[in-house]
């Protein structure tokens, strides 16, 4: 299909903002050249006001992506090719989604609690008492190997500790061995918990909390948000190239009846 002269235009904006294109922005060209607008007006903000580098933007769209509540390959594809173009190296990307992979930990920290509350309501939680000598050995390594102790750990450490030391060593792999920065992996955190398929509070506010004691300005943090914001355009991605199949298909099929009639 020949494109009109404003889609030529936006496809070119939208090529010279964002560095790529595909078939789903083909098809979203198509369909509704003035929606793509508006969603590269959006989208472009933090590539016009950068105040992350650019392969740590391309970080934050791979965290959002690859993460367990959204997972949206296509989007990791790109945006991985993208951040390679940009100087990322393997280990680098490869620690974005190690990072992203703690994401499942949050079952426990918003259940946990749910589950001391029904305990309390139920007469049925045992009195608190000091911690053990274990549970303090468990709550100083996550401290050394995380670099911060939160309440919302506090419950699991009482009922769960065994849980928690394993937790410690799966999500302190990256912050021993990671090349990425304490800023960068909280910026990282704080895209997954934010992101519209997640939307953990909690989550959020400790690691906004983690990242400004590392050094994140707020116009940083700010800008992992614009960029995690974007991902309802998935509907779009996915669903343009969908219908122009199903367009294309449906006229077929009209054309076949009447060339039988």
């Amino acid at each position: 299909m020949e494109l009109t002269a404003r889609q030529q235009e936006i496809k070119q904006e939208f090529i010279s903002v964002r560095g790529t294109w595909g078939e789903a922005w083909e098809s979203i060209l198509i369909l509704s050249p003035e929606f793509l607008s508006g969603y590269l007006s959006m989208a472009s903000v933090p590539w016009k006001k950068n105040h992350l580098e650019d392969k740590v933007k391309e970080f934050i769209y791979i965290a959002v992506d690859s993460a367990a509540t959204h997972m949206y390959l296509p989007g990791v594809r790109q945006h991985v090719r993208a951040a390679l173009r940009s100087g990322a190296t393997s280990a680098e990307i490869m620690e974005v989604v190690e990072l992203a992979s703690t994401l499942g930990v949050h079952a426990m920290n918003v259940g946990v609690p749910i589950l001391c509350e029904v305990l309390d309501e139920a007469g049925a939680r045992q009195a608190k008492e000091p911690l053990t000598e274990y549970q303090e050995r468990v709550k100083k390594e996550f401290t050394a190997n995380r670099g911060y102790w939160n309440k919302i750990w506090d419950d699991t450490l009482e009922l769960d500790p065994e849980y928690l030391e394993g937790y410690t060593e799966f999500s302190s792999a990256s912050w021993k061995h990671g090349p990425l920065e304490p800023k960068v992996k909280e910026l990282i955190y704080i895209a997954f918990d934010i992101a519209a398929t997640h939307l953990y509070e909690r989550g959020t506010k400790l690691h906004m909390e983690n990242a400004l004691r590392y050094g994140a300005t707020i116009e940083e943090i700010l800008e992992v948000m614009e960029i995690a914001s974007v991902i309802g355009i998935h509907a779009a991605t996915t669903a343009a190239p969908i219908i122009l199949e199903e367009v294309a298909a449906f006229e077929a099929e009209k054309t076949a009846l009447r060339l039988s009639l």
